[in-house]
C-alpha cells in the first residue's frame, strides 16, 4: 500500500480539515495536500499536480461537493471522491452517490475515513486497471487469446462468446467469480448458465439495445454454480471483424454484491438515525402522558387509605408500570443519541420474577413456562432496564418458536468460571458468573443460519412480523456488561441460550423503606405546564402534603399570575417546553421581576448539559418527567431551604 498520498481537500473550515489529515496520519500516511474553497481554486489544484483522492464538504459557503465533482468530472480523471459533511437527507446522499460520489462519511464520527480511503485506492487501482485491460480487448480483439494471460490477472470476470451465446474464452477472474472452471463451460449458453429463467427475457432486451449501440453497461442479477445470488456491474461490447461485421461478444462483470449491501446498510443507518430523531421528538409528549400515571397510582392509596389489598396490588403494577415506561423512553434515548445508561447493583431474580409473570400471563395457554432459579442468585452491577429487555426479547423470540404451543423453561444459577471453561469460551474470563438459561421446544434454528442469527436486520420472520434487531440487541446489550451468549439449537425440537453475566457477588440486602414524604408548610408553589393534568395531579400532590398551588398552563398566565403574587410564591415548578412563551423564556421574565425567585424546571427529555443550563437560567432545581411523589417533594423541600 502507498503510504504516501497527495490529497485535494475541499473545504473551507481548517479545524476540520486538520481533523481529517489527523486520522490519515495515524495510520501511517504521510499527505501532501491543498485546500480549496472555490471552483477556480479546485481547477488551478487539479492542473498543478497529480491527486490520488479528493476529499470534500458537501456544503460550503461559495461551492458544494456536487459542483466539486463536476470540476472533475470535466477533467475527465477518474479519482476517488468522498464527502465528508454533517448530517444530511438521505434522498440527497443517494443522488450524490449516484453523480459519482464514491462514499458518504458524517462528520463527528470518523472512524470510518480511513477503510474508507483505502477501499477507494484499492477501487480506483482496479478501474484503472479494467480500463487499460479494456481499451487493449477493444484496440485489437482479435488476439484475445494471445492476451489470455493478462485477462487472468485481472479479478473480474472477463468472457466472450459467440453471437449465439455460446462461450468461446472464460478466464481465472470468472472462474473465482461463478466458480465454474473454463473446461465447464466452454461451448455453453452463457443466458442459461447465469440467468434465472425469470431474468431471460431482460437479458434478450440488452442484447438487442448491444447489436443496435455497439455496447452495454448496467447491473445484473447473476447465479453462481452453487445457486448464489450475486450482483455484478456488467460492460458488454460489440467486437467487430476487420469487415466491421459483428464477430463475438466481450463481456467484463465486476462483482458489487459487497457494496450493495453496504449501501443497504448505510440507508438502514440514516433511517435509524431518523428514528433516533424521532424519539427524541416525542419523548416529551411521552413523558407527559406517564407523569399523571404514575402520580395519581401514587396519589390514590393517600386518598382512599382503606382499599382493598387486591386494588392496591393493581396501583403498585400500575406505579410499576409507569415507572418501567419512563426507563425504556430514557433507555431509548440513550441509545439514539450513544450515551449509556445508568448502571446500579441489581438482583436479577427479580427481573426474572417479572419476565416469568409477563410470559404466564400473556403467552398462549399452550405454552407452559417453568422455571429453576436458585434462591441465593448473586447479583451483577447493570442497567436494570437493558437486562429487563434482553430478557424479554428472548423469552418473545421463545413464544414465536411454538406457534402450535410447547414448553418454556427458564432457569439462572451462580456459575464460577475457571482458567479451562475461559480458554473454551474466548469471551469468557475466569471469575464469577451468574448464568441465565431459557430452553424452548419450538421449531428450533437450521444450521445454515445458526452463524447468522446475531446479525442486526437478519430475520425468519414474516414481512411486518419482525424487525431483525432483536438478538443483536440481545448481544450487544450482554457484551457491553462484559458477559457474553451461548446458544445450540436442533430443527425440530427447539433451541437453548445461555447469557452469561459477571457478577460481584454481593449478597442481597433487604430494600430499606421508603424514606417518609416530607410536608410543606402552607408555602405557595405555582405550577405552570401545557398539560392540564400534569398540573392537577401536581396540584393534589402538593395539597395533600400542606403546601398551596397556583396552577398555570402558559406562559401568559404564568406570568401574570406571578405579578399578582410574586411576593407570596415560594417556588415557581415549570416546563421547559411548552407552546407560545416557553418555559426558558417565562423563568427569565420571572427573573427580571424577581431576581430571588426560586425556580424548579421539568422536562420529558434527558437535558443534555442540564448542570450549565441551570446555572444561566438560575434554576435551582430539574425534575425529569415523570417524576415521583417523592422526587417532587424533595427536590421542593431543598429548593425552598436553599439560599439564594
Amino acid at each position: 500500500m502507498n503510504l504516501h498520498l497527495h490529497v485535494l481537500i475541499v473545504e473551507d473550515c481548517e479545524d476540520d480539515m486538520l481533523l481529517i489529515l489527523r486520522e490519515l496520519r495515524r495510520s501511517g500516511y504521510t499527505i501532501t495536500y491543498v485546500r480549496v474553497d472555490t471552483a477556480d481554486a479546485m481547477q488551478a489544484a487539479l492542473d498543478q499536480q497529480p491527486w490520488d483522492i479528493v476529499i470534500a464538504d458537501y456544503s460550503l459557503p461559495a461551492f458544494s461537493a456536487p459542483e466539486a465533482l463536476k470540476v472533475l468530472q470535466r477533467q475527465k480523471v477518474d479519482l476517488p471522491f468522498i464527502i465528508v459533511s454533517g448530517t444530511i437527507g438521505e434522498d440527497i446522499a443517494v443522488a450524490a452517490m449516484k453523480a459519482g460520489a464514491h462514499d458518504y462519511l458524517i462528520k463527528g464520527n470518523l472512524t470510518r475515513l480511513v477503510p474508507a480511503v483505502e477501499r477507494e485506492l484499492r477501487e480506483a487501482e482496479e478501474r484503472q486497471k479494467r480500463y487499460l485491460a479494456e481499451q487493449a480487448l477493444q484496440q485489437a480483439a482479435q488476439r484475445i487469446y494471445e492476451q489470455a494471460a493478462l485477462l487472468d490477472i485481472s479479478t473480474d470476470a472477463i468472457y466472450v462468446r459467440d453471437l449465439e451465446n455460446k462461450i468461446l474464452f472464460w478466464n481465472k477472474g470468472a472462474e473465482r467469480l461463478y466458480g465454474w472452471l473454463a473446461v465447464e463451460v466452454l461451448g455453453c449458453d452463457a443466458a442459461e448458465l447465469l440467468h434465472k429463467s425469470q431474468d431471460l427475457q431482460q437479458f434478450h432486451e440488452i442484447q438487442t439495445t448491444l447489436f443496435q449501440d455497439g455496447k452495454w453497461q448496467g447491473e445484473l442479477q447473476h447465479v453462481t454454480k452453487n445457486g448464489s445470488d450475486i450482483i455484478v456491474e456488467s460492460r458488454w461490447t460489440l467486437v467487430r471483424d476487420e469487415g466491421g461485421h459483428p464477430k463475438s461478444i466481450l463481456t467484463v462483470s465486476t462483482d458489487i454484491t459487497q457494496k450493495k449491501q453496504l449501501e443497504a446498510q448505510f440507508l438502514r443507518a440514516q433511517r435509524l438515525e431518523s428514528l433516533g430523531t424521532l424519539a427524541s421528538g416525542i419523548a416529551h409528549d411521552f413523558n407527559n402522558i406517564l407523569t399523571p400515571i404514575l402520580a395519581v397510582a401514587q396519589l390514590l392509596p393517600l386518598k382512599f387509605p382503606h382499599i382493598d389489598e387486591s386494588s392496591k396490588q393493581l396501583l403498585t403494577i400500575l406505579e410499576g408500570s409507569a415507572k418501567r415506561g419512563a426507563d425504556l423512553v430514557k433507555q431509548i434515548l440513550s441509545f439514539t443519541r450513544g450515551v449509556e445508561g445508568s448502571r446500579t447493583i441489581v438482583q436479577v431474580r427479580h427481573l426474572l420474577s417479572d419476565v416469568v409473570q409477563v410470559a404466564r400471563r400473556t403467552f398462549p395457554k399452550s405454552i407452559s413456562t417453568q422455571t429453576d432459579i436458585v434462591p441465593d442468585l448473586w447479583m451483577v452491577f447493570a442497567d436494570a432496564t437493558q437486562l429487563h429487555q434482553v430478557l424479554m426479547n428472548l423469552i418473545v423470540n421463545a413464544r414465536d418458536a411454538m406457534p402450535d404451543g410447547g414448553s418454556l423453561n427458564i432457569s439462572a444459577l451462580n456459575l464460577w468460571i475457571d482458567q479451562s471453561y475461559a480458554h473454551i469460551h474466548v469471551d469468557a474470563k475466569v471469575g464469577p458468573y451468574i448464568l441465565i438459561t431459557i430452553v424452548d421446544t419450538g421449531t428450533g434454528i437450521s444450521p445454515e443460519i445458526m452463524d447468522r442469527i446475531f446479525d442486526p436486520f437478519f430475520t425468519t420472520k414474516e414481512l411486518g412480523k419482525g424487525t431483525g434487531l432483536g438478538l443483536s440487541t440481545v448481544m450487544g446489550i450482554v457484551k457491553s456488561h462484559g458477559g457474553f451468549v451461548t446458544v445450540c439449537s436442533e430443527l425440530g425440537k427447539g433451541s437453548t441460550f445461555k447469557v452469561y453475566l459477571p457478577s460481584n457477588q454481593v449478597t442481597e440486602t433487604e430494600a430499606a423503606d421508603e424514606a417518609e414524604l416530607p410536608n410543606g408548610n402552607g408555602e405557595l408553589i405555582l405550577v405552570v405546564d401545557d398539560e392540564v393534568t400534569i398540573c392537577e395531579i401536581t396540584k393534589t400532590t402538593l395539597l395533600s402534603h400542606n403546601y398551596r398551588v397556583l396552577t398555570a398552563t402558559d406562559g401568559v398566565e404564568a406570568l401574570a399570575l406571578y405579578v399578582q403574587h410574586k411576593h407570596d410564591i415560594s417556588v415557581v415548578l415549570i416546563d421547559l417546553m411548552m407552546p407560545g412563551i416557553d418555559g426558558s423564556t417565562t423563568i427569565l421574565t420571572v427573573q427580571r421581576m424577581n431576581s430571588l425567585s426560586k425556580i424548579i424546571a421539568m422536562s420529558g427529555l434527558m437535558i443534555n448539559g442540564a448542570t450549565a443550563q441551570n446555572k444561566s437560567l438560575g434554576i435551582q432545581g430539574f425534575l425529569p418527567k415523570p417524576f415521583t411523589a417523592q422526587a417532587l417533594l424533595s427536590t421542593l423541600q431543598a429548593v425552598i431551604h436553599s439560599v439564594r
